[in-house]
């Protein structure tokens, strides 16, 4: 078992470390303080992290000892990363995948999370738990606006597939984007007004996904007609939290390659 053990940042920052672990890969990340809320808090209520929770996600299929390029399991993430809870982080390799990682997961999906000791898989079900157990800071959108952007990554999707320019597939993808850059101009700069929830944490690694895809793939850009959507990008994209936890271009690109050719 091999440990590297990186100095934290802050005096109040986690000591990370990276083991390695049958197949997979565990790291514990350093957990910064963001600073103190100023809202009273019941603590005879509130769950505390003591212990890094265990969530096991997609490892990268280019590169050794990094995250692969799983969405649901950035958006997991990134709202372990949000609320600022510690975390093992368990890279599995979906393409032989360990027996251990059977065990708990035995459909041999990801992402799942240990919470109560028991398994859960799901990001939807991953993401409300996390929010009913640690409900701060709180990252729970209105249901008026939590299906915002829902439409964009299936008509990506589609759009990526497509091998008839004729068919109607780009049109969709971008009526989805307009409806969301008016919204956004409207609404903005996040779903939920001025602050990032969970709408963004899912939809943000779609969109992702969707720049380097389609710009490899096809070509294809976010058009300049539709700047309130590509400064939603830039604004999501540069969050220290979707940093940490993005997947390598190339496991984006390499990701979607069956989907491409079939």
């Amino acid at each position: 078992m091999s440990t590297l053990r990186i100095q934290p940042s802050t005096t109040s920052a986690i000591s990370s470390t990276i083991k390695n672990l049958h197949l997979g890969f565990s790291f514990r990340l350093p957990c910064k303080n963001y600073g103190v809320s100023k809202r009273p808090r019941n603590l005879s209520v509130m769950a505390v992290a003591t212990d890094p929770l265990e969530v096991c996600v997609k490892a990268s299929s280019t590169s050794p000892n990094r995250l692969g390029d799983c969405p649901f399991c950035q958006r997991v993430l990134l709202t372990i990363e949000e609320k600022h809870l510690p975390y093992d982080m368990k890279l599995v390799d979906l393409g032989n995948k360990p027996e251990w990682f059977l065990k708990i997961s035995p459909e041999g999906k990801v992402p799942v999370i240990k919470l109560d000791e028991k398994w859960l898989p799901d990001s939807d079900v991953i993401t409300q738990s996390l929010e009913e157990k640690y409900p701060d800071p709180p990252l729970g959108t209105p249901p008026e606006k939590a299906s915002v952007g829902s439409k964009i990554f299936s008509t990506f999707i589609g759009f990526l597939k497509s091998k008839d320019p004729s068919d109607g597939s780009q049109q969709a993808l971008l009526n989805e984007l307009n409806s969301f850059n008016d919204y956004i101009k409207e609404n903005g700069p996040f779903i939920n007004g001025g602050k990032v929830s969970a709408a963004d944490l899912s939809l943000g690694p779609k969109l992702y996904h969707l720049e380097i895809a389609l710009g490899h793939y096809k070509n294809w850009s976010v058009p300049d007609s539709l700047p309130h959507v590509k400064s939603y990008m830039k604004t999501i994209f540069s969050m220290d939290s979707f940093i940490k936890t993005r997947a390598l271009p190339d496991d984006v690109i390499v990701g979607w390659r069956p989907k491409v050719f079939g």
